[in-house]
């Protein structure tokens, strides 16, 4: 029903923001990745998904297109909520899920709050088609940069760096050279950290 909001930025917060369009403010609920994507100006555009059940009608927000269509596909998935979806993409970058899905990498999933590995493997089960088809895909390469991932990720965790940290770094390297090899993705990552 209400698809996106334009209007001034009235109040920013990391888990909502208020939008005011002309005299109507609205609260709108944000994961972190949008947080941190919203713009430095007063004016601003959010795409929204709008959730209506018995007792209320809340508003979601996305700087982006994709977050909303991963948003939108996770609750979808039995199980998982619009506040478990939003914790996920505030935990994980969208690309990082997406990925993730895509190579059926239940352990990522599973990293976040409140995942358990029954929930993660079902949101693989039930997503893994549609993310390929929706974002159009290839599986094989979603496996082979997943896996060039998981090598860098254990040699640089072998050097002493954090997971976390070394996890978004790598993350970064492979969406600019999805192409990039173990070595590569390595040697990114340490002029990074």
């Amino acid at each position: 029903m209400i698809t996106h909001v334009r209007g001034r930025l009235v109040e920013k917060n990391p888990t909502y923001v208020v939008v005011d369009c002309n005299g109507v403010g609205y609260f709108i609920n944000i994961s972190l990745h949008t947080f941190s994507a919203l713009p430095k100006e007063e004016s601003i555009s959010i795409f929204t998904h709008l959730q209506v059940k018995e007792d209320s009608h809340t508003l979601f927000g996305f700087m982006d297109l994709m977050e909303r269509e991963i948003f939108r596909l996770l609750i979808s998935v039995s199980g998982i909520g619009s506040s478990t979806a939003r914790t996920m993409l505030s935990s994980l970058h969208p690309d990082q899920i997406k990925q993730a899905i895509a190579s059926g990498d239940v352990a990522t999933i599973q990293g976040i709050k409140g995942i358990g590995v029954k929930t993660a493997q079902r949101v693989i089960l039930d997503l893994k088609d549609k993310i390929l088809k929706v974002f159009d895909l290839d599986v094989n390469s979603a496996i082979q940069s997943n896996t060039q991932k998981e090598e860098a990720l254990s040699a640089l965790e072998t050097l002493g760096f954090a997971r976390k940290q070394s996890e978004k770094v790598c993350m970064q390297i492979l969406k600019e050279k999805p192409d990039a090899s173990v070595e590569t993705i390595i040697k990114e990552a340490l002029k990074k950290l």
